[in-house]
């Protein structure tokens, strides 16, 4: 697992990823909060993108693109 921080103003985004998969998602929380609960949000939110593609018949590896998300397929 890996968790990158941005700054932006008052507010962090922190961004999870999981390494086997590649899958990344993004939370945005306050500068003061603690950093574990940033990345506590940021790890929920990374477990339920990957059990919802478990449960679309994709698999974690992410075989096929997801039709409603933006971002480049390489």
């Amino acid at each position: 697992m890996i968790f990158e921080y941005i700054p932006i103003g008052s507010s962090v985004k922190v961004t999870a990823v999981d390494v086997s998969t590649g899958l990344e998602v993004s939370v945005v929380g306050p500068s003061i909060a603690a950093r574990s609960e940033l990345e506590r949000v940021a790890l929920r939110k990374l477990r339920y993108m990957l059990d919802k593609q478990k449960d679309a018949g994709r698999g974690p590896e992410g075989d096929e693109p997801d039709p409603s998300g933006g971002g480049i397929v390489v």
